[in-house]
C-alpha cells in the first residue's frame, strides 16, 4: 500500500509520534496541493490536541524550511536575526539590525507585517517614502553584503509550506498550538540561511502570551527547535505590561528610532532590550566574550554614530531618502489632528492596559482589522506615559496623532479607559524575566 495522508492523521491522532519521513512528505503535500486543506486541518487540529516532541517540531521546522527556496551567505562574518513575538511600541528591530551591524554581524532581518493588536516592522519601514520592503533576492543580498543590514518582508518563495498552512490554521482555530507557532516561525528564520538567532518572547497584558508559563513553554521550545535545526538560538522572555517605546504607531515609531540612534534615549526600556538582545546576539555568534565586552561594542558603535549610519545606509539602499536620519519631518508622513489625552485627576500611573492601546492605534487606521486593509502610516499616540510616572494638567497620558477630530476623539477615549491612574504607585515587573540559552 502507497503512502497515504489519513494514515499519518490517524496516528497523530492517536496519540503516536511521527516519522521524520512522514512529516517531510506531508509538509511537501502542502506545498504542492497534493494534500487538500481538510486534510491539513485535520493534522493541524491532532497536532493541537495530541502535541509534538522535540524530534517532531525539529522534522516539521526543518521541513517547512525545505519547502522552498534556503538563502545561502558567503560573508566574513556572522548572519544573525532576530524575532519579537509581538507587543506595542516594539520598534526594537530598526535600531537593533545597525547596531549590530555596526559591530561585525550581517543582518538579513525578515519581518513580518502587523497581527491582531501589534504592529510590524514592515508597515513602519513602509511608512518611509521609496523604501522598498520586498527587494529581489539579488538586491538583498548586495545590500547586506555592503550596508550590513537589511530589514525587509517574507517572499513568497521563502517557506511556502508555512504560509497555505497558516491560513488554514487562523480559520480552524489551530492558531494557539506551541508546536505549531515554532515551525512557524522557525520555517521563515530557518529559511534565511542564518547562524545565530535571538529571540524575545514577550509577556503580559499586551503580548500574545498573557501569562509567564505559556511564555516560558513557548521560548524553551523554540530554542530547543531551532538549535537541533542547526542554528545557535538563545531566547529572553520581555514584559509587555506596558509600551516599550514612547510611541505606537508606523511613522512615529520610525521617528523614535532615529531619535534613538541619534543618542535620545526617551524610553529607557526600549533602550534595554535593545542592549540585551544585542549583548546576547554577539557573544552567541561569538563576537565577544563577555556581556561587559559586548555592551562595550556596542555603546561605542551607538556613541560614535556608526549604527545611525549603517541605518542611513540601509534606507538610502533600498529606496529611501539619503537624508532621513539628518530630517525625518521632511519625509515621514505626519496626521493633520494631535491632540493631548489628560488624566481626570494628578496622579501617579498604575497600570496600562496595553492591549487596548495596541487596539486604539488599530482603530486609528494604523493597523488592520482585516489582511486586506490600508494602513494610515501618519497615525498613532506618542509621548505615552509609562507606570510610575505622574500624569496631570501638566503632563497628559499621551498625544493622539489621527486624520480628523472624530477618529482623535475616539482615540482619546479609548487611551483614557486604558489608563489606571492613583495616588500610590504600583511594582513594574521586571524587564527581562528570563534567558534560555542554546543547550
Amino acid at each position: 500500500m502507497g503512502w497515504l495522508p489519513q494514515e499519518v492523521i490517524r496516528r497523530k491522532r492517536d496519540g503516536k509520534v511521527l516519522s521524520e519521513a512522514d512529516i517531510q512528505r506531508f509538509v511537501a503535500g502542502i506545498t504542492d496541493f497534493s494534500i487538500s486543506e481538510g486534510q491539513a486541518a485535520a493534522f493541524a487540529m491532532a497536532v493541537l490536541l495530541k502535541g509534538m516532541n522535540v524530534e517532531e517540531r525539529i522534522a516539521l521546522a526543518s521541513a517547512m524550511r525545505d519547502s522552498g527556496r534556503v538563502l545561502s551567505w558567503n560573508l566574513p562574518g556572522p548572519v544573525v536575526d532576530k524575532h519579537s513575538t509581538g507587543g506595542i511600541g516594539d520598534l526594537v528591530s530598526l535600531p537593533l539590525a545597525p547596531l549590530l551591524a555596526a559591530c561585525g554581524c550581517f543582518v538579513p532581518m525578515i519581518s513580518g507585517r502587523g497581527l491582531g493588536h501589534t504592529g510590524g516592522t514592515l508597515d513602519k519601514l513602509d511608512s518611509i517614502p521609496g523604501y522598498d520592503s520586498q527587494p529581489s533576492m539579488a538586491r538583498l543580498h548586495e545590500v547586506v553584503a555592503s550596508v550590513g543590514c537589511a530589514i525587509i518582508g517574507q517572499t513568497n518563495d521563502l517557506a511556502p509550506a508555512d504560509k497555505r498552512l497558516y491560513a488554514i490554521r487562523d480559520v480552524t482555530a489551530t492558531v494557539e498550538s506551541i508546536d505549531l507557532i515554532v515551525a512557524s516561525i522557525l520555517s521563515k528564520k530557518l529559511a534565511a540561511g542564518l547562524d545565530v538567532l535571538l529571540i524575545d518572547v514577550k509577556v503580559g497584558n499586551g503580548a500574545f502570551m498573557a501569562q509567564a508559563d505559556d511564555a516560558l513553554a513557548l521560548a524553551e521550545s523554540i530554542v530547543a527547535v531551532a538549535n537541533g535545526a542547526g542554528v545557535r538560538t538563545r531566547a529572553l522572555i520581555t514584559d509587555m505590561s506596558q509600551p516599550l517605546a514612547r510611541s505606537a504607531g508606523n511613522a512615529l515609531e520610525v521617528e523614535e528610532a532615529i531619535a534613538l540612534l541619534r543618542g535620545e534615549v526617551r524610553s529607557q526600556r526600549l533602550w534595554d532590550v535593545t542592549l540585551a538582545l544585542a549583548e546576547q546576539t554577539l557573544l552567541c555568534a561569538g563576537l565577544a566574550s563577555s556581556a561587559e565586552l559586548a555592551r562595550e561594542q556596542l555603546l561605542a558603535a551607538w556613541q560614535s554614530g556608526a549604527a545611525l549610519e549603517r541605518f542611513a545606509q540601509m534606507v538610502k539602499a533600498l529606496g529611501g531618502p539619503a537624508d532621513l536620519v539628518e530630517r525625518p519631518d521632511n519625509y515621514l508622513p505626519a496626521a493633520p489632528v494631535v491632540m493631548p489625552v489628560y488624566a481626570p485627576l494628578e496622579g501617579l500611573v498604575q497600570s496600562i492596559d496595553t492591549r487596548a492601546v495596541g487596539i486604539a492605534v488599530v482603530a486609528l487606521g494604523g493597523g488592520r482589522r482585516r489582511p486586506q486593509d490600508s494602513i494610515d502610516p501618519a497615525v498613532g499616540l506618542s509621548e505615552l506615559a509609562f507606570p510610575g510616572e505622574r500624569v496631570g494638567p501638566n503632563r497628559p497620558l499621551a498625544m493622539v496623532h489621527a486624520r480628523d477630530l472624530a477618529q482623535a476623539e475616539q482615540a482619546a477615549a479609548a487611551v483614557l479607559a486604558a489608563y489606571q491612574v492613583a495616588i500610590e504607585p504600583r511594582e513594574v515587573p521586571a524587564l527581562i524575566s528570563r534567558l534560555c540559552l542554546e543547550a
